[in-house]
């Protein structure tokens, strides 16, 4: 496993992040989630692989994935050992302080999370989305009282406005607060609009970059086409059909099987070698739901793309309008 400096902190993450959301229990919003027993051991794969970076979110299968993640990481891991990402915003439930950004709803949060984690405190706290009904300097203050009482020791940002973002910064360091040393974009090779100007935001910035979905919800993997859903999630991830759905993404996703069959390897790992390749991410967030998702990830970190090989996947990219803030 290789290792990287998180931004402009000191911490160092494994190049590799598991993701999460798909550890917790199927329910209508997520039948294709594991179950507890079904999840542990991915968590326990990755830890002996080297990973030291997990990033779960509260709305994760409504805390539950959250739950699996703390018990897994009480009994295979030490607390110092491991990097825990969590994020707040979705709504948990009916109640209309239950969601958002306000002071309310972050320090509420954050001791749930940290409840269900079974942890003091967590290292990455992100904000999951923009909350346009939120000064930005109320959520700016909470999450700097949420850094000042130990609860978190860094905290992040994911997928919003690169405006949105330099205004948030903007508004910590005018005011002596916590900064955000992280941004979690949606990026991949069939997405690519964020290097506009979110990433060369956060090079200048010095901030870490995230991004989910890197394998752009399976389809860099070969297991799906515009006919063909062979996954229970593809055929019921209602949010993910909206993400890809133009042609060229299915065109882009062929020239990685073409890649991958050449080298004989799994297009998963000429996927994430691609954006591995980029020297503004820092650890793009996997999930793991197969066995070989994880060993794939950890291979793909071997994998050095040559020039050709990424003029060939570039060279298809159409623009998409602005998708999954």
């Amino acid at each position: 496993m290789q290792y990287v400096r998180f931004g402009n902190t000191g911490l160092k993450v494994s190049k590799i992040c598991l993701g999460t959301m798909t550890y917790g229990h199927p329910n209508e919003r997520w039948p294709w989630a594991l179950n507890e027993a079904e999840s542990i051991p991915f968590i326990k794969k990755a830890l002996a692989l080297g990973i030291n970076f997990f990033d779960t979110a509260d709305i994760y299968s409504y805390g539950a994935s959250e739950t699996v993640l703390g018990n897994a990481l009480k009994m295979f891991a030490k607390r110092h050992e491991v990097v825990i990402a969590t994020k707040v915003f979705n709504p948990m439930s009916a109640d209309p302080n239950d969601g958002g950004l306000s002071r309310k709803h972050i320090l509420h949060s954050i001791d749930a999370s940290l409840k269900r984690l079974q942890t003091d405190y967590v290292d990455l706290y992100q904000i999951h989305r923009w909350d346009y009904q939120t000064p930005i300097e109320e959520t700016m203050e909470a999450l700097h009282d949420v850094v000042k009482a130990g609860k978190a020791r860094y905290i992040g940002a994911s997928s919003m406005f690169a405006w949105q973002f330099a205004k948030a910064l903007f508004t910590a360091d005018i005011h002596g607060w916590t900064r955000f040393v992280s941004m979690q974009p949606h990026y991949n090779l069939i997405y690519r609009e964020e290097e506009r100007e979110m990433l060369p935001l956060c090079r200048d910035q010095k901030i870490a970059v995230i991004p989910w979905s890197p394998l752009a919800r399976g389809l860099l993997t070969g297991k799906r086409s515009k006919e063909r859903n062979e996954t229970l999630r593809a055929q019921t991830d209602e949010y993910g059909k909206k993400l890809y759905q133009k042609d060229s993404d299915f065109v882009i996703a062929q020239a990685v099987n073409n890649i991958a069959e050449k080298r004989g390897l799994p297009p998963a790992q000429i996927a994430l070698a691609w954006v591995l390749s980029k020297p503004d991410i820092t650890a793009p967030i996997i999930g793991a739901s197969k066995p070989g998702h994880l060993e794939d990830a950890v291979a793909a970190l071997q994998v050095t793309l040559s020039a050709d090989e990424i003029n060939q996947l570039e060279t298809l990219y159409e623009p998409h309008t602005v998708l999954g803030h």
